[in-house]
């Protein structure tokens, strides 16, 4: 079965849906979301959208805020230009509908609130469910316009390039193997253009506040079709994820320290004034590491975030998802703390773009959690992810509405005539497990040389038994998962090793000290071994 489109869009987050509405009107699109379309990590998000909306606030310190916390690794002119498109794509999202929550004596019309490493209230919102209400407007226009074609609950394998057929010289992304999850069979989609908008890989680590969506899948494909990656050792654990053992991946907004949460040990004392002079308002990085240290050194499953001191009716009109989720498990946050761990939340680092959203690939980009613009660093700023995602998705929207046609090629279908369906899939549950713990215990906040080698070292292991498996049955969604995960898995370790310092997300108890020089941490395909081989089909 086979397909052409002018762009395939990977991806049904922010990044993807904003792509696809500023080019329907004029290409034909194809998006491929893993289950439905609003399901990904955009939805999840709580907190809201960094802008500079205020007179009393600057671009310059937007920019400053975020080279701040980005610890030295930030590009500062990329940095500029998302801060000052910031406006444009707010704009944007309120004439298509978007409700954000208004406060009528404000200077804007708007309720601004203020989050961990943010001098000023720039973070507009929708109440505590930001992303849920810009997705479910965006995706009532995806589903209503013509020119869009939508495949949910499919799941892409690999990406199709001319240098993989042997065609040309130059390397360029044709398109993409894809899986139809209802069915089993696997569809050949030829495009003009591809990009890969498929968010983070926090489902690496054993505890994550991302969906189960999140398993790296366009950072692997696109390191196995030859593209650069960079940064990937910066994973950002967010300080807050609720601890409760009926309560999976359920994050407590960022906002709830901005409006005077308070960290707490079991006897009612704070503890992160000793850790920084900023207290829960430092970067997720200094909360995370200081919640951790706590946690180790009193032998705690948890810590308390505490927000009952504040008037019952502000609570429930700001946190209202965080409320009624937690009131639904017995916790009042009106009246007692929440107990929170920290948890693996975003990847700061991905594949390597231009100013215009391209990768080393002709054809082929990268957008939003995927892509390693140079705007986070070594530490993302709170709530600059959902801009990072709409501004670089309209700049790759120009560029691709701007490039020349070129003629689509007939591409090999999906080869399974060597395989068979798998008789057990223990192998895959087990090795998904057992890749999370160990990722989780030996690639976490803080890392040591030691701990990084074991992990290597498993990885290696479970590579093999899992290349065995793909090459003789038939692909699945969890199998490709799975693949992909450790492709990325293997990834972070080797730009943790390489590495030897602390900055930013990464700690290091072998070198503890901040090197001099920022550098980026840039691997490339040619230099590195890949994880499952290269060839079509299987």
């Amino acid at each position: 079965m086979s397909q052409q489109f002018d762009i395939l869009i990977i991806g049904s987050g922010l990044a993807g849906l904003t792509l696809a509405l500023q080019i329907a009107d004029s290409k034909k699109v194809c998006i491929v979301s893993k289950r439905k379309l609003q399901d990904s990590a955009s939805s999840w998000a709580q907190g809201g959208i960094a802008t500079v909306l205020n007179s009393d606030d600057t671009i310059a310190e937007h920019v400053e805020d975020t080279l701040i916390a980005g610890a030295g690794l930030c590009d500062t002119e990329i940095t500029r230009m998302v801060a000052e498109s910031g406006r444009a794509a707010i704009d944007w999202l309120i004439n298509l509908g978007v409700e954000f929550t208004r406060e009528a004596n404000s200077e804007t019309g708007y309720h601004l609130t203020r989050e961990g490493g943010h001098s000023h209230r720039r973070i507009i919102h929708a109440a505590d469910a930001t992303g849920e209400a810009v997705q479910n407007t965006l995706a009532q226009k995806i589903r209503q316009h013509r020119n869009i074609t939508l495949l949910e609950n499919h799941i892409a394998i690999d990406l199709i390039t001319s240098q993989k057929l042997k065609q040309t010289q130059q390397n360029s992304c044709l398109g993409a193997y894809v899986l139809d999850n209802s069915t089993g069979k696997v569809m050949t989609i030829a495009a003009q253009q591809t990009a890969l908008a498929t968010g983070g890989a926090g489902k690496v680590y054993l505890y994550t506040t991302n969906p189960d969506v999140s398993t790296g899948d366009g950072i692997a494909m696109a390191w196995r079709a030859g593209c650069r990656v960079s940064n990937l050792e910066f994973i950002q654990f967010h300080p807050t994820c609720l601890f409760h053992p009926h309560a999976k991946s359920f994050l407590i907004t960022e906002a709830v320290r901005g409006e005077g949460g308070l960290l707490k040990l079991p006897d009612g004392k704070r503890f992160m004034p000793e850790h920084d002079a900023r207290a829960e308002l430092a970067p997720r990085d200094i909360v995370a590491r200081a919640i951790d240290f706590e946690m180790k050194k009193r032998g705690l499953e948890f810590v308390y975030l505490d927000i009952s001191h504040q008037p019952a009716a502000f609570i429930t009109e700001h946190f209202p998802t965080v409320y009624k989720h937690c009131l639904a498990l017995g916790i009042d946050i009106t009246k007692e703390a929440i107990p929170v761990v920290p948890a693996a939340h975003y990847t700061c680092g991905g594949v390597m773009v231009d100013d215009n959203s391209q990768t080393d690939i002709a054809n082929l980009y990268a957008i939003g959690e995927t892509a390693c613009t140079g705007l986070h660093g070594a530490n993302r700023l709170a709530s600059n992810s959902l801009l990072e995602c709409m501004v670089f998705a309209r700049i790759a929207a120009k560029h691709i509405l701007s490039a020349p046609a070129h003629p689509l090629t007939n591409l090999p279908s999906w080869d399974e005539s060597r395989v068979t369906d798998a008789d057990e899939e223990v192998l895959i549950t087990h090795t998904w497990n057992e890749l999370r713990r160990f990722m989780w215990n030996y690639v976490g906040i803080v890392r040591t040389d030691k701990r990084l080698s074991r992990a290597m070292h498993r990885i290696k292991m479970l590579r093999d038994e899992v290349h065995e498996f793909y090459s003789n049955f038939r692909v699945t969604n969890d199998l490709i998962e799975l693949r992909n995960l450790l492709q990325v898995a293997e990834l972070i370790v080797q730009c943790a090793m390489q590495r030897h310092e602390s900055r930013g997300l990464h700690y290091s108890k072998d070198y503890p000290e901040l090197l001099a020089r920022a550098t980026p941490t840039v691997l490339i395909p040619e230099e590195n071994y890949t994880l499952l081989d290269q060839d079509y089909g299987q």
